[in-house]
């Protein structure tokens, strides 16, 4: 599962280390390849509200090894994609898997593991993220001028073959036990402290990738750098992801309703902190190396105040938690290319830090946060 969570996350979000290219190749802007990086987030809502209720009827390993195999054909697809068309429905594709997957996930290790290890192995699972953060951007930055955009999609391709045959193996049968109407991820709406945390946790989303996503375009043109201190900052963009992830693990089990509001806010800092950074390289790199903790700790802290507080109803809890994510990060990258495409990169980025900083408002109170 950890394998496959490295594979999502390189999947969805390589492009932005390609995203220059990629527009040149495909005759489209940044802006609207940015907003072409969210269509998977468009399935991904679709998917993560009904896969509850597929599940429920089917053995939970099929459907992860299912929904891994929908993975590597997207991957294929975008890797051979002639135009922005058949781009966009590779990852739709992609974001089926990414909405079942995100959705089962949490579920699906609180039901492999006794409750006292559930944190401990969630944190585990999201090393998978941070690894992904970590190579992800530079590699596919670094390998995208020596075999092309194209090239690195191709590459991902045997790995995800890796990882469904992986799961193929080492997945215990997880046959179903309980139907999930599809009525009740949404029922779960009806429950004050879930409204508020779907809230803050999508203003995080939304704040963060509104920024993120263009990370690319405002390293070249606010830092000016090379293609190589591109894949140098990246990679310590990424690398510090796994400092964030071991880092929020620890601290879970003591501070997880400040960290529900700390990372937001110091987020939001740090990314308009990058805006007066940017012209000093090793200035630039040192913010980037807090902002990857910070993000890293984020899903990391919101997937255990869901294993914790809708503790009765995991796969729903997982479908809406994902659902809403989805369309945070679907609305902060199309946010953030208009405003790239209308305005500034530096307006992206002060648009970013504002959605983070209405979050923590939001996240600031725990007893909002914590079921009656």
């Amino acid at each position: 599962m950890t394998l496959c969570v490295a594979m999502l996350i390189a999947s969805e979000f390589m492009p932005v280390s390609l995203l220059t290219p990629m527009a040149a190749d495909l005759h489209a802007t940044e802006g609207l390849l940015g907003q072409a990086i969210a269509i998977s987030g468009l399935l991904a809502v679709a998917t993560s509200l009904f896969i509850a209720t597929v599940a429920s009827r089917l053995d939970r390993r099929h459907v992860l090894i299912g929904l891994t195999a929908v993975m590597v054909l997207s991957l294929g697809l975008m890797a051979e994609a002639p135009d922005f068309g058949l781009l966009m429905l590779a990852r739709a594709l992609l974001g089926i898997t990414i909405g079942g997957f995100w959705s089962l996930a949490t579920a699906t290790v609180m039901q492999l593991v006794s409750p006292a290890q559930v944190p401990r192995a969630l944190g585990l699972m999201y090393m998978g993220n941070a690894a992904a953060t970590a190579l992800a951007a530079p590699v596919g930055s670094y390998l995208g001028g020596v075999v092309g955009w194209r090239g690195v999609f191709w590459l991902l391709v045997p790995v995800g073959v890796l990882t469904l045959l992986w799961q193929a193996l080492a997945l215990p049968s997880m046959p179903a036990t309980r139907s999930i109407p599809a009525s009740r991820v949404l029922g779960l709406l009806k429950r004050p402290h879930v409204r508020t945390a779907v809230m803050a946790s999508m203003l995080t989303f939304a704040g963060a990738f509104a920024a993120f996503t263009y990370l690319r375009p405002f390293l070249e043109t606010r830092t000016h750098v090379s293609v190589t201190e591109l894949s140098v900052l990246l990679l310590i963009l990424g690398a510090a992801g796994f400092v964030g992830t071991s880092g929020a693990t620890v601290l879970l089990s003591r501070w997880l309703y400040p960290l529900l509001w700390a990372c937001p806010l110091l987020l939001g800092l740090v990314t308009l902190g990058l805006i007066e950074l940017a012209p000093v390289v090793w200035m630039t790199a040192a913010g980037l190396a807090c902002w990857g903790a910070l993000n890293a700790a984020v899903p990391v802290a919101w997937f255990n105040w869901l294993a914790q507080e809708v503790q009765d109803e995991p796969e729903a809890g997982g479908g809406l938690m994902v659902a809403s994510i989805q369309m945070a990060i679907m609305a902060g990258a199309g946010l953030g290319g208009a405003l790239l495409d209308h305005g500034s990169v530096n307006a992206t980025f002060v648009g970013g830090a504002a959605l983070l900083l209405a979050a923590t408002l939001v996240a600031a109170s725990r007893r909002r946060l914590q079921a009656v």
